[in-house]
């Protein structure tokens, strides 16, 4: 079959299962949303480069008709959108056991070969994601083992910045860096030299794998998938990037096998390895090579980028509100000192810090939509009913951004986490990582690194611009997936 002739079949294909779709969502109540047209649905009113805005902006406007839970059609996916504080907690958080499914994406199922913990529902979900949380604490997320090697790290860090000599320099790469090797000490046991070879490829082929992701064309692949399968396009030339991913991980797994000593496991690979070994014998068990590599691959991938970025806008911020900067070091300086490494210890003694750290999570606001849930079976929610193989987008911009719970939403203002006496606060409405059952399992990872290599910069470094602070603009480039720092040249002038 020549190429006109699948598309045209897979034409006829996606226009059948758009007609059953219609014709089975009548026998729902389904929450209201906009007319949709057959196959494409509501692509057309959706910005590609902003997706998240443009929803927003049909809930705003038809919010007396529409409300904050809509339905929409991403081609002929139909899709339930959650719009707000309210209708996102009470679906994740207060009906968190009907709303731990995850949607097969297209792009994950393919490079992850529809494996490891990222996709996973069920049994497989519930499994690895146990596993995964206890490793990671029996390594330290949250205590001294983690904290160490970030502490360790952090050094690394502060000598390369140093080296610039107060010399402009784009910051983008070496965060990334930083952050994946503490995720390489987790996983692999060891971290990576700035300047290896084979560590800078693979940090490239990540950064490429997420741009794609969140790209227009990256979208069109979740949407239809066997279409863009057999066009012509950069897609091909991810997914054979992956591969490389795939062929590294696999390596370090065969090095792991040889030199495993079972009652001393170093890292997440080998407490893999060991519980694959005693589960060898049950033909149910999700413990198998397959789930390893896709959940290492989930853990590298996802545990570089999104934190990375988050540092690299903190730079921008303090940049533009040199105030902002004075007062953190002040504080550092006062509770800290310039001398020892920080510890997650001394962060309740810093409470300004603290604040800024947590009011750059909720400004930047990195991936709008929540990664997308699914609806593994007929869902009762506020009087609606979301049938099963419905796609459910919390959009967690809508919360992070929402005006009944933030004094100045479309402000950068730490004071979002503090209170009249410059107490830290807590705001249940800050959920950068999402909430409930599937909730960013590194969240503690995160917050760890965020905190120290934060503070360990301040300690030793004041950062500026050569174009001064009015030349920094703090709206990130908007993305189908994620919001993304703009990039500047920083100088670090040394304390």
């Amino acid at each position: 079959m020549d190429f006109s002739a699948t598309v045209i079949l897979a034409g006829l294909i996606v226009a059948l299962l758009w007609l059953f779709s219609v014709r089975n969502s009548r026998r729902y109540r389904l929450p209201p949303g906009p007319f949709a047209l057959p196959i494409v649905g509501n692509l057309p009113m959706i910005d590609k480069n902003a997706p998240f805005k443009s929803i927003l902006k049909v809930s705003e406007v038809k919010h007396e008709t529409y409300g904050p839970v809509m339905t929409v059609y991403l081609g002929w996916q139909r899709t339930v959108v959650l719009v707000g504080y309210d209708a996102v907690k009470g679906a994740l958080v207060d009906q968190a056991d009907d709303f731990t499914g995850r949607g097969p994406l297209p792009f994950l199922v393919k490079a992850t070969r529809g494996y490891g913990l990222g996709i996973g529902n069920g049994e497989r979900w519930r499994q690895l994601r146990r596993f995964t949380l206890s490793t990671l604490r029996d390594f330290g997320m949250g205590r001294k083992g983690m904290e160490e090697w970030i502490q360790e790290e952090s050094k690394h860090l502060r000598d390369r910045v140093n080296s610039f000599k107060g010399k402009s320099f784009n910051p983008t790469f070496l965060l990334s860096q930083t952050v994946s090797n503490v995720i390489c000490c987790l996983v692999f046991g060891q971290r990576f030299d700035y300047d290896d070879a084979q560590f800078l490829r693979l940090l490239h082929v990540i950064a490429e794998v997420l741009k794609f992701g969140s790209s227009p064309r990256g979208q069109m692949f979740n949407i239809f998938p066997w279409i863009m399968d057999h066009l012509p396009g950069h897609q091909h030339t991810v997914f054979a990037q992956m591969e490389e991913l795939r062929e590294f991980i696999q390596v370090k797994i065969q090095e792991h096998k040889k030199t495993l000593d079972p009652s001393s496991p170093r890292d997440f690979i080998d407490c893999f390895l060991l519980r694959m070994d005693q589960e060898k014998d049950l033909p149910t068990t999700e413990f198998h090579h397959d789930n390893l590599v896709a959940t290492v691959l989930n853990l590298f991938v996802a545990g570089t980028e999104t934190t990375s970025s988050t540092i690299r806008y903190a730079l921008s911020v303090l940049i533009k509100h040199p105030d902002i900067q004075e007062k953190m070091q002040h504080e550092i300086d006062t509770v800290i000192g310039q001398e020892r490494c920080p510890n997650m210890e001394d962060r309740k003694s810093v409470p300004f810090t603290d604040a800024v750290i947590h009011e750059v999570q909720r400004f930047l606001d990195i991936v709008p939509f929540s990664l997308p849930h699914y609806a593994l079976y007929d869902i009762s929610f506020r009087g609606y009913t979301i049938p099963k193989n419905t796609v459910i987008l919390p959009m967690l911009h809508s919360v992070l951004k929402e005006e009944k719970k933030w004094a100045t939403p479309f402000s950068f203002n730490p004071q979002h986490f503090l209170d009249h006496n410059g107490n830290f606060k807590k705001n249940p409405a800050f959920m950068p990582f999402a909430a409930g059952k599937r909730a960013c399992v590194g969240e503690s990872l995160a917050r760890m690194e965020l905190f120290i290599f934060i503070v360990t910069l301040l300690q030793h470094f004041t950062f500026s611009c050569s174009g001064g602070p009015d030349t920094i603009n703090l709206i990130p480039e908007y993305s189908s997936f994620a919001n993304v720092p703009r990039r500047y040249e920083l100088m670090a002038k040394q304390r």
